[in-house]
C-alpha cells in the first residue's frame, strides 16, 4: 500500500514538474502586429491568409467516420455468427442495425447528406 503511494506521488511530482516547465518554455516573449500577421516582410497584406472553411464538409467528414466505424463494428458480427446463440445474436444485429438506420435516418432528416445546401 505505502509502495503504491509512493509510486503514485512521484508520478504525480514528475508530471506537475512537467507541465510547469513547459508552461515557462511556451510563454511568448514578444508580440507584435509584424509578428502575428501572415506576411513578415512589411507589406499589408491584400486579402485574409485564412480562406472560411465550410463546416459542410467537416460534418460530411464525420459522417463518413461513423459510418466507416459501423461497418467496422458490422464485419465481425459475421464471423461470431456460428459461436454465438442464434437467437441473440439476431436480437443484438438487429438492435445495432436500426440504431444505424435510426441515425441515417437523423442525418437524412437534419440535411446533413444534403450537398447542394
Amino acid at each position: 500500500m505505502f509502495l503504491m503511494l509512493m509510486i503514485s506521488s512521484i508520478i504525480m511530482l514528475i508530471s506537475f514538474i512537467t507541465m510547469f516547465i513547459s508552461s515557462i518554455l511556451s510563454k511568448k516573449s514578444f508580440c507584435d502586429r509584424e509578428k502575428n500577421s501572415p506576411f513578415e516582410c512589411g507589406f499589408d497584406p491584400k486579402s485574409s491568409a485564412r480562406l472560411p472553411f465550410s463546416l459542410h464538409f467537416f460534418l460530411i467528414a464525420i459522417i463518413f467516420l461513423i459510418f466507416d466505424v459501423e461497418i467496422a463494428l458490422l464485419l465481425p458480427m459475421i464471423l461470431i455468427m456460428n459461436y454465438s446463440n442464434m437467437f441473440s445474436w439476431l436480437l443484438v444485429s438487429i438492435f445495432f442495425i436500426l440504431i444505424l438506420l435510426i441515425g441515417l435516418y437523423h442525418e437524412w432528416n437534419q440535411g446533413a447528406l444534403n450537398w447542394a445546401t
